[in-house]
């Protein structure tokens, strides 16, 4: 039988390495010696070991069993490998289970590890950060939100783009809703858990050693340093006086000294990672949970905000201020002296589900109308109808057409006033042609030029017998809606984002300094602006006191 015990012990560096002795007991024993060296002149240093004791009841040569007065020989074995735990007797089969869990357990922890220092990797990240950012700039050249058909034709399997790239390509990865598409989200949830894992890994650490507060206590160590000077005549609680006076933290204890300052450079980085996953996190959620829709309404008419907007992911949903009607009250133009367009605004009224007016607002480009989450953008026009008097009857509305031009920007609209020909089997009429709302072009019915009237001039022309008068041209406002519940999260992620990292620029310096004698020992670093820290350091080494004794007598005899 025979029992394992493992106490620390203290013992001379040198020991023998198998010393034997012999006890008589008369039934088993435990031990727990305790032996502790004296110090050497030449070696100080004290070693820890740790040893086994194992205890044999002497037996005869034949196996049989002594009497209980027999001597029981005992050895120690030296050992600074900790023994394996005792195993209780009749126990084995509950011991197994034991180190099967501690196995699985430890290789789940080494997994978690092998993974988070692969996801932590810098090269990982920042090919990471490209890809995202070649994402998006396909997604600037792609035209996003059109329906199959526009991409059949853009992007025929016939004449492909870079002699691979097809509707197909589009249509399959999600790319004609590329912020919304399950790659360039998935890139995004990699790289947010990559910035968590190095943040865990390396930048919560790296606080957590700067907030210790760490004493040398060995000039040696100090003189180990980026920067390190000694002062023959100083007193290391001067220095810490000056030390404040420039803003560090200082701690004292005996004759040692720590200081430090710029501690909120350290925690800039995790700050700058919190930024960029609050921007990601509101640019997802604007992706997967918004609400879009564009809508053109003429002057004078309204429409239902419910009815124009439409989800634009898993996420989106309706909101109160969806049952609102917003009517168009005005619609008008500014111009250029060119005569140019220059603006356009639109003066639109919101009304409650009471039919009461909750909002009025004049809205232009750049210039939108917010209200429960909802934002109305001014982004087109265009001429929705004529009002014209025929011989003094009507006035008639006549619906104004976009035309197409051979090429160029600028728009043209078009529309017809019917005259009644019976010699004639072909609908005939006077043409009118509008750039924009302040001149309208007239042509009779051989599509010869007639003249150019004003809306409102009260000034009628004369065509084909018939008199006409231009008495209004009727606009129409190009709105787009939409909800971004994103919108503030990335706002601030940006904010945050700017604050970080002019915060990360801010440097981290440590002191250390410590009281030899009358020598006091000073080391230092920084991990930014290394030559600034030493320059500072200099000028408050240059104001410490130097210490002098009152009576020269006394130092003389003292040496």
């Amino acid at each position: 039988m025979e029992a394992l015990i493992n106490p620390p012990i203290t013992l001379n560096p040198s020991p023998p390495r198998r010393p034997l002795f012999s006890l008589s007991l008369s039934s088993r024993t435990h031990l727990l010696p305790r032996a502790t060296s004296r110090t050497s002149p030449c070696n100080s240093q004290i070693r820890t070991l740790r040893f086994a004791v194992s205890c044999k009841i002497g037996t005869s040569r034949d196996g049989s069993a002594k009497s209980e007065d027999k001597n029981v020989s005992r050895k120690i074995m030296l050992s600074e490998i900790a023994p394996p735990p005792l195993a209780e007797e009749g126990g084995g089969g509950g011991g197994a289970p034991a180190r099967r869990r501690g196995g699985v357990f430890e290789a789940a922890r080494r997994l978690s590890r092998r993974v988070l220092t692969i996801l932590s990797n810098l090269g990982l990240a920042i090919g990471e950060m490209f890809s995202i950012a070649a994402l998006m700039a396909l997604g600037t050249f792609i035209e996003q939100g059109e329906a199959p058909n526009f991409y059949f034709e853009k992007y025929p399997e016939d004449h492909p783009v870079l002699g691979f790239f097809t509707w197909r390509w589009i249509l399959t990865l999600g790319f004609d809703h590329m912020f919304s598409s399950p790659v360039f989200l998935g890139l995004l949830v990699l790289l947010g858990t990559s910035l968590m894992a190095c943040t865990y890994t390396t930048q919560i650490p790296i606080v957590k050693v700067a907030r210790r507060w760490s004493f040398l206590s060995s000039s040696e160590a100090i003189r180990k340093q980026e920067f390190s000077d000694s002062l023959p005549r100083a007193s290391v609680n001067d220095l810490g006086v000056l030390l404040m006076g420039a803003g560090y933290e200082v701690f004292s204890k005996g004759p040692s000294l720590y200081a430090f300052k710029g501690l909120a450079g350290r925690f800039a980085p995790i700050g700058v990672h919190l930024a960029m996953l609050l921007i990601m996190g509101g640019g997802t959620l604007s992706a997967v949970g918004s609400f879009k829709g564009s809508v053109t309404v003429p002057q004078g008419l309204n429409f239902v905000v419910g009815d124009v907007l439409g989800p634009l992911g898993f996420l989106s949903k309706p909101l109160d201020a969806f049952n609102t009607e917003v009517h168009v009250n005005k619609f008008y133009m500014d111009y250029y002296e060119s005569g140019d367009v220059s603006q356009f605004h639109t003066d639109l009224s919101l009304y409650d589900i009471n039919g009461k007016e909750v909002l009025r607002k004049t809205i232009s480009v750049n210039d939108p109308l917010r209200y429960g989450g909802i934002t109305i953008y001014q982004t087109d026009w265009s001429i929705s109808a004529l009002q014209v008097l025929k011989d003094g009857e009507g006035p008639f509305n006549l619906a104004m057409a976009p035309l197409q031009l051979n090429g160029g920007e600028k728009k043209l609209y078009g529309t017809i006033l019917p005259l009644e020909d019976p010699n004639s089997t072909q609908v005939k009429g006077i043409s009118m042609l509008a750039r924009d709302l302040q001149s309208v072009v007239l042509y009779d019915q051989e599509g010869k030029f007639a003249g150019v009237r004003r809306p409102n001039s009260k000034l009628p022309i004369e065509i084909d017998g018939k008199k006409i008068e231009i008495l209004d041209a009727i606009g129409s406002s190009g709105l787009d809606l939409k909800t971004d519940p994103g919108v503030p999260i990335v706002y601030a992620g940006f904010g945050a984002l700017m604050l970080t990292t002019c915060i990360s620029y801010l440097s981290h310096s440590q002191v250390w300094a410590l009281q030899d004698g009358t020598t006091l020992v000073i080391g230092g670093k920084s991990n930014r602006a290394k030559v600034e820290f030493s320059s500072e350091v200099n000028r408050l080494l240059d104001r410490v006191p130097e210490i002098v004794d009152a009576s020269p007598a006394k130092q003389s005899n003292g040496v």
